[in-house]
């Protein structure tokens, strides 16, 4: 029985100036505005959109 862990994220800083791609992926996470924060499943497909976003949000364990 494994537990999926889950990755809070937090967008806190604007997403002007982003490229298409990182508009996409900042939609894929849920995020849509400043401050605010979504869990998402930690896994390597989620920690790739982080990585490519990194730049624009926090992320912190739950």
């Amino acid at each position: 029985m494994s537990t999926s862990s889950t990755l809070k994220v937090t967008q806190f800083k604007s997403k002007n100036g982003s490229d298409q791609s990182q508009l996409d992926t900042l939609r894929s996470l849920g995020l849509r505005r400043i401050g605010q924060t979504v869990e998402v499943q930690d896994n390597a497909a989620t920690r790739g959109m982080l990585h490519k976003v990194r730049h624009l949000v926090e992320v912190h364990d739950s």
